[in-house]
């Protein structure tokens, strides 16, 4: 699956960048990234020509944590290929209102041509969980409160020891800002997403499954493994 979906993304880099002098790229930062972000680096992209975005990030880990979203693409990605730029949300920011700003006016001057994404348990997309989720947000950039099921996925993936440790809020890119990319790569593997991958493709599009909206975007493809597509299959 990580290499299916490797394949794609870099190709349509290529040819993103025979029409244009750079392509602007949001990457999502969890274990089910693993195999496509290996495969990636693999492939053959012209990285000083892509620019780098994440799309969420917790509030208040130490800057060096492990868990953090930025540091994990870091060190599995932005610092293992030669980036034109990589811009990272800061969770530790003194001013959260201003550090969304922020980093919606990067997105407004670089606006999206992919977005690499995967989707929650409880069918979030970046940290737009079913409480917080807005189809129609004024934000592209925001801070929520996770929910339950969101962070109890974080100590089922082995990113923290117990629930705990997980911290409560994060800054997301809301769902306008990523569905505003014009081409959407989304990679869900394991059988802890079967669930969420049948509700996004047969349960009504709703924030009460925020996957769903990935339907309504004509240029958005689903990578599954034989886990993932358990419930779809049956």
């Amino acid at each position: 699956m990580g290499a299916e979906a490797a394949a794609a993304v870099s190709g349509r880099i290529g040819r993103l960048l025979a029409t244009q002098d750079t392509v602007n790229m949001i990457f999502a930062a969890a274990p089910s990234q693993n195999e496509f972000l290996a495969a990636l680096l693999q492939s053959p992209v012209d990285w000083s020509r892509v620019r780098g975005f994440h799309m969420d990030e917790y509030i208040g880990l130490r800057p060096d944590a492990k868990q953090g979203f930025g540091n994990f693409l870091r060190e599995r990605l932005f610092d293992k290929a030669p980036f034109l730029s990589v811009d990272y949300i800061d969770g530790n920011a003194a001013d959260l209102g201003g550090e969304c700003v922020r980093y919606s006016r990067l997105l407004q001057r670089y606006p999206a041509d992919i977005v690499c994404m995967g989707i929650g348990e409880n069918g979030h997309i970046a940290f737009n969980d079913p409480p917080v989720a807005d189809f129609t947000d004024p934000f592209l950039v925001k801070v929520v409160e996770l929910d339950g099921p969101c962070r109890r996925q974080q100590v089922n993936d082995g990113c923290f020891a117990s629930l705990q440790e997980v911290p409560t809020h994060a800054i997301t890119l809301t769902v306008p800002a990523l569905m505003a990319g014009r081409y959407v790569y989304c990679m869900v593997p394991g059988r802890l997403k079967a669930e969420a991958v049948y509700n996004t493709v047969k349960q009504p599009i709703a924030e009460a499954y925020p996957s769903t909206i990935l339907r309504q975007h004509a240029e958005a493809e689903l990578f599954l493994d034989e886990d993932s597509a358990e419930k779809i299959e049956e």
